[in-house]
């Protein structure tokens, strides 16, 4: 039976999206930096997932860089000061919060894991802080299997273009795995979220250049450029 594609043609959307990313040789999100630089290690692509909430990039990277150096393992990062994770950490996005997250995050792996990472949706819901984005991003870099993220930039343009209409980015994700083909569900995070921040902003986005402008309704766009 074929997959129901909600009337997309998903193939000439992401045709459209890496021609422009290989155009313009855009970087990658942080994450993705993070998880090559420590060859997709389910404990760095968490911690930096985790910080990257509510957190730019380029914040992102040094952040998980200074942290990862002396606390390159949950234990290592237990054996740390809350303060001193802090300190590390910061200017993330809500770094105190975040540092006490990892700290019970890193207590639990070592308690029922081994020191591992979970590699299961359930398992990483059940941690400190870790949500659906977070655990779609761990399981599609650390352990490469095929999670479909959604954050606000998913959410917003598959909107947008009139590909699904949803409320909140758990509903997008939710509608997505009906309608999007999993050969496209690891790559659609990467693809939007750059597209989000350099193109297709939330107020006056880049239509006039836009590489899926066959593609998309336009829905609640009154201003563009």
């Amino acid at each position: 039976m074929k997959k129901k594609t909600g009337g997309v043609d998903w193939d000439g959307v992401f045709k459209g999206l890496k021609a422009w990313q290989a155009k313009l040789s855009v970087e990658q999100p942080s994450v993705s930096t993070v998880a090559e630089r420590y060859r997709h290690d389910p404990w760095a692509v968490l911690v930096s997932t985790i910080l990257s909430l509510r957190t730019k990039d380029e914040v992102t990277l040094e952040s998980s860089r200074r942290l990862l150096e002396p606390a390159g393992s949950p234990e290592k990062l237990l054996s740390m000061e809350p303060a001193q994770i802090e300190e590390l950490i910061y200017p993330a996005g809500f770094y105190r919060t975040k540092a006490a997250s990892l700290k019970k995050i890193a207590e639990i792996l070592l308690a029922h894991y081994g020191g591992r990472v979970p590699d299961d949706m359930e398992s990483l819901l059940a941690l400190p802080g870790v949500g659906r984005k977070t655990a779609n991003l761990v399981l599609i870099e650390a352990f490469d299997k095929p999670g479909l993220c959604v954050d606000i930039h998913v959410h917003r343009i598959s909107n947008r273009a009139g590909w699904l209409s949803t409320k909140t980015p758990d509903k997008t994700e939710e509608v997505l795995r009906e309608i999007l083909p999993v050969k496209y569900w690891k790559s659609i995070n990467a693809l939007l979220v750059l597209y989000g921040q350099h193109l297709c902003r939330p107020l006056s986005p880049y239509c006039s250049v836009c590489e899926i402008k066959p593609h998309c309704q336009r829905q609640g766009v009154t201003r563009s450029r």
